[in-house]
């Protein structure tokens, strides 16, 4: 009899799942608890088996926790110094906690909960989403939650089955999803960064990895007979499919585009000088690999050059790039996009 396959649960749960876990912790929990027992894990956990996909989809949730501004810590065992499978991660609720001053009352999380719910995971932006963790895991009990799961408490009302489904995440994504599970090639229009009007892309799709975060699709392009990563968010318009059948991904593609990204990511970096004690320090420091360079200086790992600098122009005067240079001009000219976007032009004209 064929074993049954684990059910899939979104990655949106299963980060909340890890984030309301490690919060319950005063001690930490080992990276084989976690995958043991967190809901996300769990389905998919093999007791004594091989469970090294699962290890690494663990290391790019930790990642992306991280990149979502949160204080994930990692403790390490006495005497084991260097061990990876011992040590212990936790995240320090004191400094996850909201601000005294804001509370809600069960009837507002509980709203909050169900506008959230309505959304898939990549619909919501790296700011709502940081938001609702943190809504969600101060509105809950902690006895509620021991020291290795979430299950319980992920909808304590039942409203699940009454809130609605919006799949605005990246409207090419189910359409990819569906072209990759029949082997098909798809047609799309895609923006480049810098470009105003998009172009048409003919590829055949071979992975959909998430990566910092963000949905790409790696695909093989017909026109260059190369391998590139489109992001998802990038692309308008409708995605057809043609010739299903003939464009099976190869086995392994996705874990090969993710250490591919990884590899850029590893490659590229940006000095940024921070307003010390800012928000923009805070939370840099706290992205995957961030360095400290010394005066107020930190050095940033990136792979797309026109996300970071988005990101970075939304902290305002809080942050300045130092290099490159072209990452430097790209947050100037968001800024003075802004600054067009809400200028008045008669006011402008009358001085």
């Amino acid at each position: 009899m064929p074993a049954t396959r684990a059910p899939r649960v979104p990655a949106e749960e299963r980060l909340f799942s890890l984030v309301l876990a490690l919060l319950s912790t005063e001690s930490g929990l080992t990276k084989a608890e976690i995958l043991a027992n967190v809901q996300g894990y769990r389905q998919r956990f093999t007791p004594g088996g091989d469970n090294a996909s699962l290890e690494r989809q663990f290391e790019r949730d930790k990642d992306d926790v991280r990149e979502l501004g949160i204080p994930l810590e990692t403790i390490e065992t006495p005497g084991a110094a260097g061990n990876n499978q011992t040590l212990r991660y936790r995240i320090p609720k004191g400094e996850y906690d909201l601000p005294l001053d804001v509370r809600f009352t069960p009837d507002e999380s509980a709203l909050l909960s169900l506008a959230a719910m309505a959304w898939r995971e990549g619909a919501l932006s790296a700011d709502s989403r940081r938001a609702l963790l943190k809504v969600r895991s101060a509105g809950t009990d902690d006895s509620a939650a021991d020291d290795t799961g979430a299950d319980d408490v992920e909808d304590p009302r039942g409203m699940a089955a009454y809130a609605p489904r919006l799949r605005t995440r990246d409207a090419a994504f189910e359409p990819l999803r569906s072209a990759l599970d029949r082997a098909a090639a798809v047609r799309f229009d895609y923006i480049t960064p810098g470009e105003h009007e998009p172009r048409q892309r003919d590829v055949a799709p071979l992975a959909l990895v998430q990566h910092g975060g963000r949905w790409m699709l790696c695909a093989h392009e017909f026109s260059t007979g190369g391998t590139k990563n489109y992001l998802l968010s990038r692309i308008v318009g409708p995605v057809t499919t043609h010739h299903p059948g003939q464009h099976p991904a190869p086995a392994g593609a996705g874990e090969r585009a993710l250490a591919e990204l990884d590899r850029i990511w590893a490659e590229r970096t940006a000095r940024i000088a921070v307003q010390p004690g800012s928000d923009a320090e805070r939370r840099l420091q706290r992205r995957r690999g961030t360095e400290v360079d010394g005066g107020g200086v930190l050095v940033v790992h990136h792979v797309d050059p026109q996300i970071l600098a988005e990101e970075l122009a939304a902290f305002g005067p809080e942050v300045r790039v130092l290099e490159p240079a072209a990452l430097r001009e790209r947050v100037a000219a968001r800024l003075r996009g802004l600054v067009a976007d809400h200028t008045d032009p008669e006011e402008t004209a009358r001085g």
